[in-house]
């Protein structure tokens, strides 16, 4: 039986003498002000079980990582060819490219880069009467958190400061790939990005990811395990921007980033976990959080490799 408690207090006591690199997303000027040194992490296990260090259950801005819920529900309920819009494969540039969207015709390589998660956007607006609440109904049921909020202040902030992705997003209704106005397109996909969620409450809401796309704690399923298997996919392949394969090579699990300094991670049929650690390296994702999940699938031999 494997003592997570413990490992978590063995990792945390390890990346101590670790040098602090990296920076917050200063260019969001909400994120600018989170203090870099905030640190924690959480793992549940479809079992049940609960395992958490330091600021495990403390809010912060999810970001990108909130990227998989509105895909997932559109890949969930939406009657839509999503694969039409966009691709599965890897991006190799940064995730704000406007060079590789040119180059593609307006479809994003897959659903967890900036253009992707406009387009996710852009389907829900098209196919449910309120996009905003029914994301936010369906986080707090796979999560089973019923207070979770966007964050008006962090939405506006983005907003302001958001000229590359709206650059992206009129380049794709320049090529037919936005349907909707660009305003409103734009106001959901920077509301999403503002959810707050601890790790604890990220690790319940990926659960079901983990379980063949049912929810343990209430036996609803969310995806045919066929799509969960797909999400998994482009999880390992595409949920960690340009820094995908580093990710799998080193940590060997399927998960979503954000530049808020969250990770998440998940073990089919295991667990769920989630690290916050708001200094990012030069990718966007958390340094420290990116050497804990490292050193804790070596620790437990948990990767999926």
């Amino acid at each position: 039986m494997i003592n997570y408690q413990k490992i978590f207090q063995e990792i945390h006591e390890e990346l101590q003498g670790v040098e602090r690199e990296g920076h917050v997303a200063d260019y969001i000027p909400e994120l600018a002000q989170i203090d870099p040194d905030h640190f924690g992490v959480y793992l549940t296990m479809v079992d049940g079980s609960e395992y958490g260090l330091a600021e495990g259950q403390k809010r912060f801005s999810i970001q990108s990582i909130a990227k998989v819920f509105s895909f997932v529900l559109a890949y969930s309920r939406v009657k839509s060819d999503i694969w039409a819009r966009m691709d599965v494969e890897p991006a190799g540039t940064s995730f704000n490219s406007l060079v590789q969207l040119e180059y593609d015709k307006g479809i994003p390589r897959n659903p967890f880069i900036n253009a992707g998660g406009i387009v996710v956007c852009d389907i829900l607006i098209s196919e449910l009467k309120d996009a905003k609440s029914a994301v936010l109904n369906f986080v707090k049921e796979i999560s089973g958190v019923t207070d979770i909020t966007f964050n008006t202040k962090v939405a506006q902030s983005e907003k302001m400061t958001g000229f590359r992705n709206y650059a992206l997003v009129n380049l794709m209704k320049s090529f037919g790939n936005i349907k909707n106005e660009i305003d409103q397109v734009m106001d959901l996909y920077f509301s999403i990005c503002s959810l707050e969620m601890s790790c604890q409450e990220l690790t319940k809401a990926f659960l079901f990811l983990a379980n063949n796309g049912v929810i343990p704690y209430s036996g609803k399923r969310i995806l045919s395990p066929s799509r969960t298997k797909r999400t998994n996919a482009v999880m390992q392949t595409c949920g960690f921007y340009d820094e995908a394969g580093q990710f799998t090579f080193k940590v060997g699990l399927p998960g979503k980033s954000g530049v808020g300094g969250g990770i998440v991670a998940i073990h089919p049929e295991k667990y769920a976990i989630a690290v916050w650690s708001p200094r990012l390296n030069k990718k966007g994702n958390s340094h420290l959080g990116m050497l804990f999940l490292e050193a804790f699938t070596t620790k437990t031999k948990s990767s999926i490799f």
